[in-house]
């Protein structure tokens, strides 16, 4: 267990969840394409274990036990993002506390990028809709990595493009495929819990668990 506070060399943030509390958005988004696409009714229980976290042709061979042809996943992608972004539409806010612990980590010359399983397009969206796409030029998509979260390649790829070793990096995660992710690359994982139970974070690797980022004060030089 880490000791807090601390100062990291950088900090790597997840987006859904993380910089905006929208999971619900892709969670209706998902129940309604896997309907319309796969034949697929998702309960809760596969929202909560297979879905969150990880990019979706990963989240498909979950669902189904078999990995999607290319025209397949490229099919659902498309209708499931488009839904997304149609029922989060000027719903989308900051998580609390974020710009200012944004311009917390500016002051102390702390380094940040953006670690997503998110396509370009849902990223441009996303920080465009919270007025954050200034303040994200570092970023690490979905389609930038040969595997997705739980995989710890995500984040060792955003610790990288701050010429980090993961291992003094924080990052910041909602979900338990995330918090694996990060937690597998050798990251201090500072988890919200905007999206899963505490425990359940806790579990997965996360260190602490806080509820936003007006936290900040208590583990951050």
């Amino acid at each position: 267990m880490p000791s807090f506070p601390l100062t990291p060399a950088g900090v790597l943030f997840d987006m859904d969840g993380v910089l905006t509390s929208n999971n619900v958005f892709h969670r209706r988004a998902w129940k309604e394409v896997a309907l319309s696409h796969m034949n697929l009714s998702l309960t809760e229980h596969d929202l909560d274990t297979k879905v969150d976290g990880g990019r979706n042709p990963e989240i498909m061979q979950r669902l189904t036990g078999k990995a999607p042809t290319a025209e397949e996943a490229a099919s659902f992608h498309t209708a499931k993002e488009q839904r997304y972004r149609e029922l989060a539409l000027g719903a989308l806010r900051e998580v609390d506390g974020l710009s200012a612990y944004l311009d917390a980590l500016a002051e102390r010359k702390i380094p940040y990028a953006l670690v997503t399983s998110a396509d370009a397009v849902n990223v441009n969206f996303g920080l465009k809709a919270l007025g954050l796409t200034d303040r994200f030029p570092l970023r690490i998509l979905g389609e930038d990595v040969t595997h997705g979260k739980p995989h710890p390649e995500p984040f060792e790829r955003g610790a990288a493009l701050l010429g980090l070793n993961p291992a003094d990096c924080l990052a910041h995660e909602d979900a338990v495929n995330g918090v694996k992710s990060a937690s597998a690359a050798g990251c201090t994982v500072i988890a919200l819990g905007t999206t899963m139970p505490e425990a359940a974070l806790i579990a997965a690797g996360a260190a602490r668990v806080v509820p936003d980022f007006r936290e900040w004060q208590s583990w951050l030089k």
